[in-house]
């Protein structure tokens, strides 16, 4: 893999890491379930046949939140493997207590910042999608500089997906939609599988947040790209 240009100074994260309070149960799973089916960032490729023990399609989520919508996921579809990337602690203990809780084996968890990982630890052409579920949006203005999806991080999310792979991501800030949707046109490594936006796919359940945003009157805007064959 042709390696991306490492920043040459610190660079703007797309994320404050507010840890917040662990349940008992998180703290937990930290505790005994990392072990088991976490993986530690290191500054080499993975390989996606030793980590599952088998041969599958990878989709790779980043910001999986409480991880509710990977579990829901992963259990429906599982002939595919699946490698969440978090920062948020307590989000990981919850989705290590539902890996466990439902008995997943297709699912990996990566606590660590995602733009490191998909520069680090991805192969390119290695995964069948890319899922990013309701980024932070930064809606403040001068803050919009640490919104994730820029041209430069979608451009490594398009080389590292496979040729027909898909990029899929949701967000419920109209604004942030129109800014995602501007740069992912913009990336000549993938195309708009619909005009403008898409209907959201079967696949990607309505989460407890997204379900009261809804009854409130909030959109939610979908987005979903493939990458040139």
């Amino acid at each position: 893999m042709a390696a991306d240009p490492a920043p040459a100074h610190r660079p703007v994260r797309s994320f404050v890491l507010r840890q917040g309070r662990f349940t008992p149960a998180q703290r937990r799973a930290h505790e005994t379930l990392l072990a088991h089916y976490g993986i530690a960032y290191r500054a080499s490729p993975l390989e996606f046949a030793q980590v599952f023990e088998r041969e599958a399609p990878t989709i790779l989520e980043i910001g999986f939140g409480m991880g509710e919508a990977t579990a829901a996921i992963a259990q429906a579809q599982p002939g595919h493997n699946f490698v969440g990337v978090e920062v948020h602690a307590p989000g990981v203990g919850s989705l290590l207590n539902r890996i466990d809780e439902l008995g997943l084996r297709n699912v990996r968890v990566v606590p660590y910042d995602a733009t490191e990982v998909v520069r680090d630890m991805i192969e390119e052409r290695s995964l069948a999608a890319v899922h990013v579920f309701f980024p932070d949006p930064w809606p403040k203005k001068r803050h919009h500089k640490r919104r994730l999806l820029q041209s430069g991080f979608v451009h490594q999310l398009a080389r590292r997906l496979a040729p027909g792979g898909y990029l899929h991501v949701a967000t419920d800030w109209e604004d942030y939609a129109r800014q995602i949707l501007q740069v992912l046109e913009g990336e000549a490594l993938l195309v708009n599988t619909a005009v403008d936006f898409a209907p959201r796919p079967a696949y990607r359940p309505l989460t407890k947040f997204e379900q009261r945003g809804l009854k409130l009157g909030h959109g939610v805007w979908d987005l979903l790209f493939r990458r040139r064959t």
